[in-house]
């Protein structure tokens, strides 16, 4: 299971005008704000980011300077992946440390939508033991039963963070996960294709590839 929302794309307008200082071509900028206040780029930068991107890492440094926020719910067991891409990203998340004991475990805690009845019957036992061990440290503060529940949340256990990209990042991401093992990732790379001027700046791999 995962969750993704509050999705903010920050700062086309800036990584556009730096992709133009090289040789000076501000004047032929067409991007542009619409009514809503968004900032839409014109066929000009489209094309101009597309060549960059296409053209490799040292010469796409724009795509650093777009930035994405989005809030992601997701199990341990994803978010141990997902550090992989620690290069480029910041996360604030939800602490387990210090808010594992401040509300009843309950299934919706738990990423289980692909358990078979046996393993769920054994993810019921394991929380209704939790949720009493949780009881009892809520009333005598004992840190042995906090060990307990640190050390026995399973890699099934939701986690929410606050994560800040960029778009370099997300190339990266979506390249080595759109194939992966795990549908979760498929979700992101579902959600990366939604963000703006995806299909131009960063699903370009494989047409870098036809062109070399």
């Amino acid at each position: 299971m995962i969750k993704i929302e509050k999705i903010s794309v920050m700062n086309l307008e800036n990584a556009i005008r730096g992709a133009r200082n090289p040789l000076n071509s501000w004047a032929r900028s067409d991007s542009y704000y619409d009514d809503n206040g968004d900032y839409v780029l014109g066929e000009n930068d489209i094309s101009l980011g597309h060549r960059l991107a296409v053209s490799g890492s040292d010469h796409r440094k724009f795509l650093r300077q777009i930035f994405v926020s989005m809030d992601i719910t997701a199990p341990l067991y994803w978010w141990k992946e997902f550090d992989t891409y620690k290069v480029a990203t910041v996360a604030n998340s939800t602490s387990t440390m210090h808010k594992i004991h401040a509300k009843p475990f309950g299934r919706e805690d738990f990423s289980c939508d692909k358990m078979s009845e046996g393993a769920l019957c054994q993810l019921d036992s394991l929380i209704a033991y939790m949720e009493q061990t949780r009881l009892k440290f809520v009333e005598t503060k004992d840190k042995a039963l906090w060990y307990d529940l640190i050390q026995l949340l399973p890699s099934s256990y939701n986690q929410l963070r606050t994560v800040t990209m960029n778009y370099e990042t997300l190339i990266n991401i979506y390249y080595a996960r759109r194939t992966h093992k795990l549908d979760e990732w498929h979700v992101m790379c579902d959600e990366i294709l939604k963000l703006p001027y995806a299909k131009e700046f960063i699903c370009i791999k494989d047409e870098a590839k036809s062109e070399n």
